[in-house]
């Protein structure tokens, strides 16, 4: 039994050094964690349980027969992230590149169906060199098995990607479609067709950072939802913002330990609106000082930054920010904010997490680029978020709320469940200059005339009462007290229920 239990430990540890010494020190001369590693620092300690560590491929062409590596180039497992089950696989770039095999993809898609069968989150940590050639059509149908799991699990469990290396061809497409992706800067990189299939077929010259790393795909392309100096911040983010997620479409929001007082006014909100109309402020400000404990772990902060989405905690319960930025062309709504903000709003429908949209829009960006861009359809994509979305929806208007642009984010005719303004507040089709000229375009060329229509007009809209005195808002709010009243009304909310008419899906403006 001795002898047994001895050759048992001495295939474990083949198994667990993966590609051997010479390879892990070229990984960490790279920057880069192992596979172990990363699982290791992702979950909590001595909580992983591994899969199949001595699965290994079939294949017999191209010299194949004669290399072997247990595991095949992904660890897979399940542990816990503070207490909480979570399913997660890392390709070990060590062993053949982390490449795609058959018989590596079967050890994905057995995660993926414990995964979505137990109702538990999975994460993805990606450093691999995209399909394994030498298997030709069994590593492409290795890929179609995991992205169809992938569609599956869409709106069931939270799937999480985090490339943490290369990640090409067949590889990004898994990505693509979970929740979120995140990258590490200068280590990880994604795309379609690399720098050398580019020079062959454009000839473009570009290195790999330039065609995709995290600089680009977190500021132009959108793919990443954020970019992290390392892989220690990466995996420590992680475990943070799995804390915020449900672990499926049926289980309650994460409840922690409330800290601070939800009753607390914040007096220093009652001055943070400018006395000039036209000068911008932080919206960041009121957000930390509206969630608790300031903490607020924002999504794609480097792209369309004139939305503002993230994970936030009222009274210890997790609450998704939707808010226009006024220090980013002035808060209006474009076609990047318009499909920032939809997938955003559509991610927190599906896992029944409330949101708290709050208002400063100007309207709509005008302009060609955006009219060519296709910005009427980008913008309803966040209009039908919105309108779509059945969780418990409270909205804060704080200063402008002008034309379509106040209709799409959660106002009361898209069945926002509680909408507040502050005093502050201006509702109206149009800014008053521009609505008095239109109207009263005969008297331009009088110009103490038009001032008085103006001034008119501004007394007549550019205050929330008319809104508030047909019903499309609940209370006109004190600053100060934006949190207590969030607060309470997310309290009222949180048994609601509130069901759309049976469809087989709907038909989103893509």
């Amino acid at each position: 039994m001795h002898e047994i239990l001895e050759k048992l430990d001495k295939r474990r540890a083949n198994a667990r050094a993966g590609g051997g010494q010479k390879r892990t020190e070229a990984q960490h001369a790279r920057g880069k964690l192992t596979a172990r590693e990363r699982i290791e620092l992702l979950l909590d300690a001595n909580s992983f349980e591994e899969f199949d560590i001595y699965v290994e491929h079939r294949a017999t062409e191209f010299g194949m027969a004669e290399t072997r590596i247990p595991g095949d180039g992904v660890v897979t497992g399940w542990g816990t992230v503070n207490g909480r089950v979570v399913y997660v696989f890392a390709k070990d770039f060590t062993v053949f590149g982390g490449s795609l095999s058959e018989a590596h993809a079967r050890k994905i898609t057995k995660l993926q169906d414990m995964a979505l069968k137990n109702r538990a989150p999975i994460i993805g940590l990606f450093d691999a060199g995209g399909a394994r050639i030498q298997e030709g059509v069994d590593a492409l149908g290795g890929y179609g098995e995991v992205f169809q799991r992938n569609v599956l699990s869409s709106g069931v469990i939270p799937q999480i990607s985090v490339i943490m290396g290369p990640c090409a061809g067949g590889d990004v497409y898994s990505p693509a479609m979970t929740d979120f992706i995140f990258m590490v800067r200068d280590t990880s990189y994604m795309f379609v067709t690399g720098p050398d299939v580019v020079k062959t077929v454009t000839n473009e010259t570009v290195t790999a950072e330039e065609l995709g790393g995290a600089s680009v795909h977190t500021t132009k392309s959108s793919i990443a939802d954020k970019g992290f100096d390392n892989d220690v911040e990466a995996l420590l983010q992680m475990r943070r913002l799995i804390d915020f997620l449900p672990s499926s479409n049926t289980a309650d929001v994460p409840q922690l330990p409330q800290l601070d007082s939800a009753e607390e006014m914040v007096d220093s909100l009652d001055t943070l609106i400018p006395t000039n109309p036209n000068q911008p402020y932080d919206m960041k400000e009121l957000i930390l000082k509206t969630v608790d404990e300031g903490d607020f772990f924002e999504i794609q902060e480097a792209h369309a930054r004139n939305i503002i989405t993230g994970f936030a905690r009222i009274k210890g319960r997790t609450v998704g920010i939707v808010a226009n930025q006024p220090t980013v062309l002035a808060g209006v709504l474009d076609s990047d904010a318009g499909r920032k903000g939809a997938r955003f709003v559509r991610f927190c429908d599906c896992f029944n997490i409330p949101i708290i949209s709050f208002v400063d829009v100007p309207g709509f960006l005008p302009g060609t680029a955006q009219e060519y861009g296709g910005l009427i359809k980008h913008g309803a994509k966040l209009l039908f978020a919105y309108a779509e979305a059945t969780v418990p929806k409270v909205t804060v208007i704080t200063r402008k709320a002008y034309g379509g642009a106040y209709v799409v984010m959660a106002s009361k005719h898209l069945r926002g469940d509680i909408n507040y303004a502050w005093p502050t507040a201006e509702i109206a089709v149009m800014g008053s200059k521009g609505a008095a000229e239109i109207i009263y375009r005969a008297e331009l060329s009088d110009k103490d005339k038009i001032a008085a229509r103006i001034k008119d007009y501004e007394d007549r809209f550019a205050n929330p009462f008319v809104a508030a005195e047909r019903g499309f808002l609940d209370d006109v709010i004190m600053p100060h007290s934006t949190r207590r009243r969030v607060a309470r009304a997310l309290d009222m909310l949180r048994a609601k229920k509130l069901e759309n008419p049976w469809k087989k899906h709907d038909n989103i403006p893509l």
